[in-house]
């Protein structure tokens, strides 16, 4: 059985060009498209063909990889891709969208001939460089044969929650698991800080902790981060994280629960995008404790922070 495809790959961000990289590492034909050009030079040189619109990276393609900002994107690009898409299609939807933004997006692939399958990926930048992403994905038993080659050239594994993209279940459990990475990304920000403003060299609480029930290896990361001023590029930007968290406490207020720590994770998020790191990674949610000008991007005001690698 031929598994090889034709990828129309909209959207070349951090993960969507990981993507790329990784469908063309696995043999397939490429079609790539971005909003920026510019990010999409790189992967013409790996071997990815260039289009200058939506419409014209889907002509042609077997399968059509969205990676895009939010659901509002998703709605822009897909309409004006439209024209190039042959009817039956396979749609892979990886952008992280809202629970009620599952059955929008079902409806716009009915309208456009797309055969949809519900696919948010967990994981950042080294991962999906890596090809190591776990797929979260929904969608019809006769259309998951014909995404495998896709799905497996970017994912480590890929875990099915139901059949019907329209009711959400994959946008479900994506929303959950970043509430997680959300919560763990901002707990590492805020031990430094307070270890920082007691006096407490960081590399003592995670001697502490090493090996333990309360060690963990992404909060090992993200405090690495912080403490090597290594926030830029980012695995995971501010603006996309702050768009998840705002997501997260949407899904959970149209349930009538309350989340604290997720309103807060929030509006530390929101404190750091207007001092002007949106762009720099989610572990910047630090300087939500330290900094207190907006604006300011000094990073001296952290005193005499020990520096040095926090990884076992």
């Amino acid at each position: 059985m031929d598994t090889k495809r034709t990828v129309a790959v909209l959207g070349t961000g951090i993960m969507g060009a990981a993507m790329a990289r990784n469908l063309l590492r696995a043999g397939h034909e490429v079609h790539v498209w971005n909003r920026d050009q510019a990010k999409t030079v790189a992967l013409a040189d790996a071997g990815a063909q260039v289009a200058s619109s939506p419409a014209q990276a889907v002509a042609g393609a077997d399968v059509v990889l969205t990676m895009l900002f939010d659901a509002a994107a998703v709605t822009e690009v897909v309409r004006q891709a439209a024209t190039g898409i042959r009817p039956g299609t396979a749609w892979v939807q990886s952008t992280t969208v809202g629970v009620h933004d599952a059955a929008a997006l079902a409806g716009l692939a009915g309208e456009v001939g797309l055969d949809l399958v519900e696919a948010p990926v967990s994981g950042t930048r080294e991962p999906a460089e890596a090809g190591q992403l776990l797929v979260i994905a929904a969608g019809p038993e006769a259309v998951r044969e014909r995404v495998a080659p896709v799905l497996d050239a970017i994912g480590a594994r890929t875990i099915w929650t139901g059949e019907d993209p329209a009711g959400g279940s994959a946008t479900r459990l994506k929303l959950v698991v970043n509430s997680w990475v959300i919560a763990a990304s901002n707990a590492a920000g805020e031990i430094l800080a307070l270890a920082e403003a007691l006096g407490v060299d960081p590399r003592q609480f995670f001697d502490l902790i090493d090996g333990g029930g309360l060690d963990l290896p992404f909060l090992r990361t993200k405090a690495g981060l912080i403490l090597d001023d290594r926030l830029e590029p980012a695995s995971f930007a501010v603006d996309t994280s702050l768009k998840d968290a705002r997501l997260i406490l949407d899904a959970a207020r149209g349930l009538g629960l309350r989340l604290d720590g997720a309103e807060a994770s929030a509006a530390r998020l929101e404190r750091v995008a207007a001092q002007g790191r949106a762009k720099q990674d989610m572990a910047a949610a630090y300087f939500a404790s330290t900094e207190q000008d907006p604006g300011s991007h000094d990073d001296s005001g952290r005193g005499a922070m020990p520096r040095g690698e926090v990884t076992r």
